[in-house]
């Protein structure tokens, strides 16, 4: 019998400054895993590895270097022109990890990785299974639903979606049924941003055994 390897989940939004990146962390923790953000676009203030890190008590080992490191905090494709170099996206490969792999985006689907590339791109590339996060606020089920359509025009896997913010039933349900999609749970605003918050929040609220579920989905790529 053949050991399962470990699950490899990208988790992605409908926008920037969803909550993503404190949603990643949350994950990570949640599965024990190894985090990795292939491009950082702003490395002058605290960087989202950093963050990741810090929120889900990262040791170093398990937080993997990005790939590229740029210094403006703008979309990549533009923060690499500034700093004088084009991202490789068909070089943008997966690490091979013995824990659960937390692979962050940047932005939405649609953030040019370079001229000729987006991230949606990538991630039907690697064929990975994706967590899309939502936020729960006004707008929340038009980029959603448009979110969940490209995904699938491109067959990149989707496990289900990740709501942040407050409690909105009737958005949640809307999304659920007419994107057709599971809702894996959602991240309630927290007070106090701490690890243990973070680590409870999550706990309380999502099923480690539901991002689990990648793995299989790998299997069959």
């Amino acid at each position: 019998m053949t050991a399962q390897k470990p699950a490899k989940i990208v988790v992605t939004g409908t926008d920037t400054g969803i909550g993503k990146t404190v949603f990643a962390a949350g994950l990570t923790a949640l599965l024990d895993g190894v985090y990795w953000k292939p491009v950082q676009s702003g490395i002058e203030e605290e960087t989202d590895s950093e963050i990741v890190a810090r929120l889900a008590t990262l040791s170093p080992e398990r937080v993997l270097p990005e790939t590229w490191r740029l210094k403006e905090p703008l979309s990549p494709h533009r923060a690499a022109e500034l700093d004088g170099v084009e991202i490789d996206a068909e070089a943008l490969a997966l690490p091979a990890t013995e824990r659960p792999l937390v692979i962050e985006g940047a932005g939405g689907l649609m953030v040019p990785v370079n001229r000729r590339t987006l991230y949606i791109d990538v991630f039907a590339r690697w064929a990975t299974p994706a967590v899309l996060c939502a936020r729960t606020g006004l707008g929340t089920i038009n980029h959603t639903l448009l979110s969940i359509e490209a995904l699938r025009s491109r067959s990149v896997p989707l496990l289900g979606v990740a709501f942040i913010g407050d409690e909105m039933a009737d958005t949640q349900r809307t999304i659920a049924e007419m994107g057709n999609v599971r809702v894996l749970g959602r991240l309630p605003r927290l007070a106090q941003l701490t690890p243990q918050a973070l680590t409870d929040a999550m706990r309380a609220n999502f099923k480690a055994a539901d991002f689990l579920e990648a793995q299989f989905f790998e299997t069959k790529t």
